[in-house]
């Protein structure tokens, strides 16, 4: 569960960042209407995110604190970056080699 919630944060996190620095730029410098097809494809991702978020929360009984940061970077642009950083700083993440 907690791989799945981390490739969806980072993908969730991919779109956010798109929308506010490729897809809204371009509609409105250059008149491309790029927004029609990234912003929905944000929001599912984000209301996915969600529900994994409580799935996860559960799984791994994260402090509230840990909870919180997790919704907080959901919603702010690179945040996923430092959520990821989190997650590996905790140990909260086996270490992984392949």
């Amino acid at each position: 569960m907690l791989k799945t919630f981390r490739i969806l944060s980072m993908v969730e996190g991919l779109s956010l960042i798109a929308l506010l620095f490729i897809a809204m730029p371009a509609k409105y410098q250059y008149g491309i209407d790029l927004v029609k097809f990234v912003g929905p494809v944000h929001g599912i991702l984000w209301l996915a995110y969600l529900p994994l978020l409580d799935m996860t929360n559960r799984q791994q009984k994260w402090p509230s604190s840990m909870l919180s940061i997790a919704f907080i970077t959901s919603v702010l642009p690179f945040g996923c970056f430092y959520l990821e950083k989190k997650i590996r700083a905790q140990s909260l993440v086996p270490n992984e080699s392949a």
